[in-house]
């Protein structure tokens, strides 16, 4: 047992998490020690590389001449066009494509009509007579839309749209991911994150989105039955995810679950089996609800949250169903 003596009481012993703390911090100093002595190896030239000017072996003559060993710079990252856009915070990824399908964007003061037209960091991109640059801030909004608005970025006939509820919430240009009509309340998403907004739209990752319904009337069981089993529309079937009542003792009001999203889907569903939609509220999306967000309000999401959107349904990519479309 070792000797102590009496002024080791007095002595300030370091608590065990200081001690767990200053060993974490040691480890990461050595890794970082350690990757930047390997990043500076592979900055420095190889022995193969360097020739003496005028040597022979430099000069590719004599007995000792070997092949020259030639430098090849890293080919420049190329992008899709329609793809560099979104990024610049203009709209997503789909609507890019269309601008550039109409001619309103131009690569170097040179028109381009093919969305994936392959460009690179130096080329320079306008759209509508107007240069982009991309986003440096990423920014996510989640709004609960009131009824009454328009989810566009801007609208002629100077009606509110979406992007006037969150106008200062960040000096940086977002778009809309989706749709919701101008009587359609509930969750939706604002962000200038091109990549997340398109694969949010896709059908392949089977977005949840959860909507409450008020009818006109109580839904009969024999309707119920058949929204279950798939209604026809004019542009083809459409499958809904579930479906229930909230209030058992109101059949009027519906909630339905579905990853399809193409044009008033729900209303059209409904109206075709002779129901009128009073209400429509989305009050999920994704991941995302508006809990704890009144109605016409809005909040920035959490770093989990995004994180959570980034990472949906990414271990799976289904192909896309019949009813899914871009």
């Amino acid at each position: 047992m070792p000797k102590t003596s009496g002024f080791d009481k007095f002595i300030t012993r370091k608590k065990g998490s200081v001690i767990k703390e200053e060993a974490r911090q040691e480890k990461r100093r050595v890794k970082k020690a350690k990757s930047d002595a390997i990043e500076l190896r592979r900055q420095r030239p190889s022995h193969r590389d360097v020739r003496t000017e005028g040597s022979p072996a430099a000069s590719g003559t004599g007995p000792y001449a070997r092949p020259q060993i030639l430098r090849t710079q890293k080919a420049e990252e190329k992008m899709p066009l329609n793809k560099y856009i979104a990024h610049c915070g203009v709209c997503s990824r789909r609507d890019a494509a269309a601008l550039v399908r109409d001619g309103k964007v131009k690569v170097n003061g040179t028109p381009v009509l093919e969305p994936g037209y392959k460009m690179t960091e130096t080329d320079s991109v306008t759209v509508n007579g107007k240069k982009v640059f991309p986003a440096r801030n990423l920014v996510y909004i989640l709004l609960n839309k009131p009824k009454d608005c328009i989810t566009t970025a801007s609208d002629t006939h100077g009606r509110k749209t979406v992007l006037d509820i969150v106008r200062n919430a960040s000096p940086e240009r977002i778009f809309p991911v989706g749709r919701l009509d101008r009587n359609t309340t509930g969750v939706l998403l604002l962000t200038n994150d091109g990549e997340l907004a398109q694969k949010l739209s896709h059908p392949s990752y089977e977005v949840r989105k959860t909507y409450e319904v008020r009818l006109d009337k109580p839904l009969s069981k024999a309707d119920f039955e058949k929204i279950l089993a798939g209604v026809t529309l004019e542009d083809g079937p459409v499958q809904v995810d579930a479906l229930a009542h909230p209030e058992a003792k109101d059949r009027s009001i519906v909630g339905i679950e579905i990853h399809s999203g193409r044009n008033r889907i729900v209303r059209r569903l409904f109206e075709a089996l002779g129901y009128d939609v009073l209400n429509l509220d989305r009050v999920v999306f994704a991941n995302l609800t508006k809990k704890n967000v009144d109605r016409g309000k809005w909040r920035f999401l959490h770093e989990k949250e995004v994180r959570l959107l980034k990472f949906l349904n990414k271990s799976f990519i289904r192909k896309a169903r019949p009813d899914a479309s871009l």
